[in-house]
């Protein structure tokens, strides 16, 4: 076989995404979840940032004001780890919330709902040794190494700065109030997080961009695995040839047989025709007995004409009764007058009145 057609070098097709996506590979990127999932707890931190400073000075306050009091037996000490345990537990509990919410957020955003059970099932090249060595020395994995040291070395160097540049401030912390050193240490903490994570951010959208890239091109596929899976699709062209063909006879000889029996032809006037039946002893409502089109329309003219079968030209009709009736049903309700009309005009022509 030639070697271009085992090239990788086309898009992967929709049956193919979700071939990938039933097993759980999907493009994306776990940096993302964390870099927004950090921004979203500094805004809300912002945003609550006085609240908890005052609730947070008055806990210590009273905690050191009786800190004293507190017996040195294991149950009291116990019971005090276990409220400051509680109060710093609350505290935090809208960030934690609010990280899962948004790490869900996200990556529903990047994936959608995705349930892939396979993924969790025991695989031999999981721990087969030369497969984990082959994934140590990927590209992939040189790739995320880079990614790390570049967070390192970014996301350390933006702390650093603003670090460097707050020295002066954070010396005060030794000539201020216990509240203003709360409100300096929130406010550091915060440009420190804010910057640090729209670093990560940028940082993050490279990986997903690469994690797409690199999702799209694994998943590329040969001109022969296109081939082949059109073959499973859409069945062999031959044999679909021969499928069309027997559904053509199939549909020639309906209209050799019932063309003949038809009392009326109702044509568009050369692209469409369709023949319909009435018999008042027989027929609760006209019935359309075949249709066809182009050459079946045609073929049907030809068969009328040989068994003085009367051609009515009604293009708007014919075309409503060819798109809107199987052969075999009776027309609906709403087309009764106008068939009704033709096939009037077909009894008083063929009783000599016209």
């Amino acid at each position: 076989m030639a070697r271009g057609s085992q090239e990788k070098t086309e898009k992967a097709t929709p049956r193919k995404i979700a071939e990938a996506r039933r097993k759980g590979q999907v493009a994306k990127s776990a940096d993302l979840n964390g870099a927004v999932g950090l921004l979203a707890m500094v805004l809300l931190l912002y945003a609550i940032e006085d609240h908890h400073i005052n609730s947070l000075y008055r806990y210590l306050t009273e905690f050191f004001q009786h800190f004293t009091e507190y017996n040195s037996e294991q149950a009291d000490f116990l019971h005090v780890m276990i409220d400051v345990a509680s109060y710093f537990f609350g505290l935090m509990a809208p960030f934690f919330i609010l990280a899962v919410v948004v790490g869900l957020a996200v990556n529903l955003t990047q994936t959608g709902f995705i349930f892939a059970p396979g993924v969790i099932k025991p695989k031999a090249d999981r721990i087969n040794p030369i497969e984990g060595f082959k994934r140590i020395f990927s590209v992939r994995s040189l790739f995320e190494l880079a990614k790390s040291l570049l967070k390192v070395i970014i996301i350390g160097g933006v702390t650093y700065s603003l670090v460097a540049g707050s020295i002066s401030d954070l010396m005060m912390i030794f000539y201020v109030t216990p509240h203003m050193i709360l409100q300096q240490f929130s406010g550091f903490t915060l440009r420190v997080f804010l910057w640090g994570g729209l670093a990560y951010l940028a940082l993050a959208l490279i990986d997903f961009l690469y994690q797409r890239y690199e999702y799209q091109k694994n998943l590329r596929m040969s001109k022969q695995e296109l081939k082949d899976e059109l073959k499973q699709t859409e069945g062999d062209p031959l044999l679909k040839s021969k499928r069309r063909e027997m559904q053509r006879q199939i549909t020639l000889n309906r209209i050799i047989q019932e063309v003949p029996r038809a009392t009326v032809i109702i044509t568009n006037p050369t692209h469409l025709a369709v023949a319909v039946r009435y018999q008042e002893a027989e027929n609760d409502a006209p019935q359309v007995v075949a249709k066809g089109a182009d050459n079946l329309a045609l073929r049907i003219r030809e068969i009328a004409k040989e068994n003085k079968i009367p051609v009515v030209e009604q293009k708007e009709l014919a075309r409503l009764l060819y798109t809107q009736v199987e052969v075999g049903q009776e027309i609906p309700y709403e087309f009764y007058q106008a068939v009704a009309e033709i096939l009037a005009l077909v009894y008083r022509k063929k009783n000599g009145y016209l």
